[in-house]
This record gives C-alpha cells, sequence and structure tokens, in this order.
C-alpha cells in the first residue's frame, strides 16, 4: 500500500474520532442541544447532501424544505464545524441587534479566505481599526461629497458607451457595462488616478477571473489536510490567480506611495508636484499600525484589503443596477412614474444636462423603485456568515463558537407577515401619506426597530458602504432613465430568473432597446 493511502487513511480516522468526540463533548457540557437539522454522516456531515444541489436556487429550495420540517433555525454539518441557518427577521434582530456584541464574530477563516480583510476579521482591534479607517476617511459623507466629480466621468462613460451601442441599432447588454463603469469609479476611489483604459481593463480581468473561479476553490477548505493532497492541481491554480492579482495591484501601490510622499514632501510645492493629490483609499493604509504587532501593513496585505474594496463596491452596485433597469424594463407604468417625478424635479433644465446628486435626494419614488429592488432581488442572499463569541441560547437552542451563522436575507425580504404579495414589484409599498414618499424616513433599511429586510446586512457588521451603495444607485438610475427610454427587445420577456456567481444575478443577463429621451 503507497504511502499516501496510508496517511490519507490515517488523517479520515483521526476525523472520525474527532467528530465524535467534539460531538459527545458538546453534548455533555450544554443542557441546551444545537437546532434541528437533517440527518449527518460522520466527518462528511451534510456536505454531499449540498453537493447535490446544481445551482444557488436548488440549494436554497433545499434549505426553504428544511426550514419547513424543522423550523426557523436549522443545523447542518459541513465536516466537523456546524452550520447554522436563520431564517426568521424577528430571530435575526434578536441575535444580531439585541445580541450585536455576541454575534458580531466570524468564523474561523477558510483556506481559500485567510488574507487580511474586514469583512472576515475577528471581532476585535484588528477589525475596528481597519473599518474604522475606512468609514472615517473614505465613507465619511465629506469624503463621499468629494468623489462627486468621479461619478460624473464614470456616468459619462456609460452614457457614451449607451449611445454608441444605440447607433449600432443593437440591442444593449448592460451588465458588463455596469461593472465596467462601476470598477472605473472604484479603482479611482482605491487608487486615487484615472487610469489608463487599458491598465483598467488589465486590473478588471485579473479581479473577475479571481472572483468567478472562487467557487471552484470551495472543495479546498473541506478538510483542507487531506483536499490540498488530493487536488494538488487546483490549489497550485488557486496559489497561481492570488499571485496575478499581487503582480497587477502591487506596482499601483508603489506608485501611489511614491505619489503621496511626493505631495506631503517639505520642500515641494503645488507647482513642483506632477500631481493634484486627492485622498484614495490605499493613502488610508499607508501609515496603519497593526495593534497586535505593532508593523505597518505588506504590500500583499493592501492588496487583499484593495480587493475586497473594489469587489465589495463593483460587483453588488452593477448587479443591483441590472436587476433594477430590468424591472423598469419590464414594468413600463412604473419607468413612466419615475420618469415623471424626475421631470418634476428637474423642472426646466433639458435632457441634455445631468440629474445632479442632490437631485436624486428629492425623489421619493425613486428610492422606492431602488428599495424594492433590494428587496426583491438582493445581491447577496446570504450576508457574509457570522460567529458567536462566546455559546449563547437563541431560540432555546445551543449556538457554540464554533458555529457558523447564515442568516437567509432573500427569506427576509420575501416574508409575507411582512410584505403583501412579496414577490411582487410594488415599489409604492415603500410610500405612505398617500404616496406622497413624506413617510420614506420611517422605513429603517438598517433594522435598528424590526428587520423587514437586510440587503445590507444589520448591526456592527451591517455593510460599511450602505450610504455610498444607495447614492450610487439612485444617481445612475435617475440619469439612464432621464437619458433614456427603456424598453424590451422585440419578442423577448425580460426573464428574472436567478444564478449565482459572486452575486446573485440574472440567469438571462438583461438586453434592452433604448431610445434618447427628446428635450424638454
Amino acid at each position: 500500500m503507497e504511502t499516501w493511502v496510508i496517511i490519507l487513511i490515517s488523517i479520515c480516522m483521526s476525523a472520525v474520532i474527532k467528530s465524535i468526540f467534539n460531538l459527545v463533548l458538546s453534548t455533555r457540557k450544554h443542557f441546551h442541544r444545537l437546532p434541528p437539522g437533517p440527518r449527518t454522516i460522520p466527518v462528511i456531515g451534510n456536505f454531499l447532501w449540498l453537493r447535490l444541489a446544481t445551482n444557488s436556487f436548488q440549494l436554497e429550495q433545499r434549505l426553504r424544505s428544511i426550514h419547513d420540517k424543522f423550523g426557523p433555525i436549522v443545523t447542518l454539518w459541513i465536516g466537523f464545524r456546524p452550520a447554522i441557518f436563520i431564517a426568521d427577521r424577528s430571530l435575526a434582530h434578536q441575535a444580531l441587534i439585541q445580541n450585536g456584541v455576541v454575534f458580531a464574530d466570524r468564523p474561523k477563516p477558510l483556506v481559500t479566505n485567510k488574507a487580511l480583510n474586514i469583512s472576515s476579521a475577528f471581532y476585535g482591534p484588528l477589525w475596528r481599526l481597519l473599518r474604522r479607517n475606512l468609514t472615517s476617511e473614505i465613507l465619511h459623507p465629506s469624503r463621499i461629497k468629494s468623489y462627486s466629480h468621479a461619478r460624473n466621468w464614470v456616468l459619462k462613460i456609460l452614457l457614451g458607451c449607451f449611445e454608441s451601442q444605440h447607433r449600432s441599432g443593437e440591442p444593449v447588454y448592460v451588465l458588463k457595462h455596469f461593472q465596467h463603469a462601476m470598477f472605473c469609479l472604484l479603482v479611482l476611489m482605491c487608487f486615487g488616478d484615472k487610469l489608463e483604459t487599458e491598465q483598467i481593463r488589465r486590473i478588471e480581468d485579473v479581479h473577475r477571473t479571481f472572483l468567478l473561479n472562487i467557487s471552484r476553490f470551495n472543495i479546498l477548505n473541506f478538510m483542507p489536510s487531506v483536499t490540498k493532497m488530493i487536488f494538488r492541481r487546483r490549489w497550485k491554480e488557486f496559489q497561481q490567480i492570488r499571485r496575478k492579482v499581487d503582480d497587477v495591484l502591487i506596482p499601483l501601490i508603489t506608485a501611489r506611495r511614491n505619489i503621496k510622499e511626493e505631495s506631503s514632501a517639505p520642500s515641494k510645492t503645488k507647482q513642483d508636484t506632477k500631481h493634484e493629490f486627492v485622498l484614495s483609499y490605499v493613502d488610508t493604509l499607508f501609515d496603519l499600525r497593526l495593534p497586535e504587532e505593532n508593523r505597518k501593513l505588506k504590500d500583499e496585505e493592501m492588496v487583499t484589503l484593495c480587493s475586497e474594496f473594489l469587489s465589495a463596491g463593483t460587483d453588488t452596485t452593477s448587479t443591483a443596477l441590472q436587476w433594477i433597469m430590468a424591472n423598469l424594463v419590464k414594468n413600463q407604468s412604473i419607468q413612466e412614474k419615475l420618469y415623471t417625478e424626475i421631470k418634476l424635479v428637474m423642472g426646466e433644465k433639458t435632457s441634455a444636462e445631468m440629474v445632479k446628486e442632490e437631485d436624486a435626494h428629492k425623489m421619493p419614488y425613486l428610492k422606492a423603485v431602488i428599495l424594492e429592488s433590494l428587496r426583491r432581488h438582493p445581491p447577496a442572499h446570504f450576508v457574509v456568515p457570522h460567529a458567536v463569541t462566546e455559546d449563547v441560547v437563541l431560540n432555546g437552542c445551543l449556538v457554540p463558537k464554533d458555529a457558523t451563522l447564515n442568516f437567509m436575507v432573500a427569506e427576509m425580504g420575501w416574508d409575507s407577515r411582512a410584505w403583501e404579495n412579496p414577490m411582487e414589484f410594488e415599489p409604492e409599498r415603500f410610500l405612505s401619506n398617500g404616496g406622497t414618499g413624506k413617510g420614506m424616513e420611517a422605513f429603517d433599511i438598517s433594522g435598528g426597530r424590526e428587520i423587514k429586510m437586510m440587503p445590507f446586512g444589520v448591526g456592527r457588521r451591517i455593510c460599511p458602504g450602505l450610504a455610498l451603495a444607495m447614492l450610487h444607485l439612485e444617481y445612475f438610475v435617475a440619469n439612464l432613465i432621464w437619458k433614456f427610454k427603456w424598453t424590451a427587445v422585440n419578442g423577448d420577456a425580460v426573464e428574472l430568473s436567478e444564478k449565482l456567481e459572486f452575486t446573485t444575478v440574472m440567469m438571462y443577463p438583461l438586453k434592452a432597446h433604448i431610445n434618447p429621451r427628446l428635450s424638454l
């Protein structure tokens, strides 16, 4: 028998013993039991059962059937670790709002996600440092406002692409344009310069290759000591893709460091510098010191933080934009109602002028359309997994410290107890006082009073980019409707089926005919 077979068998036997020991220990230690769930196979748990789901829709269907059978909080086993799924809004509020500190941790990082970033950092000093830096330096309202010129630049790029396609007579495939526009905007906010188109494309290609292939490497997270040996080629491919990201972003980080040093040199004047210095995200990382190690960030660590910044703001926003526009193409009456509101706010201005950010803020129906799309088609059907800082009881069930907690975002937004006709697209549900929008403020998307939907998460781990994302959606949707009338391609209905990529996107990407609006 070959040595590697003996090693593999030994590891598997050790895993079985460890699994049984942990289960017995957990049962004896706690009076409360884990949330109920289907039967499991030792070591493997429910992994094979989950793998039988051929797509995200089928997986969620299976999870719904489990919740129907066992209740709003259930347990599945992924190897040795229990994965707890919560589909109830009140339980989510109890956990993430009322007991926010305890439920604010993250699970032990996966093999494919051990790099330093904000979203997966444990709840503690490092996470506080990184998140505070992001929110105070880049996502502060005054800083967001300072990037208005960047949004205007990107909007012109996007409109130019659509006008060019309109002149060709071909339908517009919107997603790739949305992704590129958002990526251009986030690259500028991240690195501070308007890079050449070819350079942006190179960054985008490497970044998208990594994101779209990440699911292929999930098998490496299951018993890593074993799967790394069995899937050696896949592990090597994963490392190669990560190196490509480093190779593309580290030169940008180095160049930005040089620009920052040049601009801050006391011997230099504004006339001496070649660049008008505008603070970027990477600039804020140069002087950070890790609290426990008392050192500055390495270039590779800055790469992961910059990658997180780009991916978090690009795919989620571009996906949300596509869902919004798909529903406006499908529902022409809603599109016309929105256009009427825009005309009222814009007054005597012609369609040649842009809808400004301050104008978009005056449009309650626009915000209602966006909120309804986020409720009906959240870009992420699950928030980033949570963990607890200590063993805790929720709904009479044990939530152990080593468990992974998954909150089912889409299910909460589709709850018929909170929403009438939840599967219908009805923006008016967010308006009150006869549809004037004066009661819009009564809806709390952050979930502080109660959770009715949570596309950005809630509590201490709520997405720090919520305000920026809403601004981007309002600004771009308003201008796209102000500039063009959007209609379905002849003979093709708008199909709203879903599939999972990095986010939950349209299975059949939106294509539409656009016609420029006549000047008022």
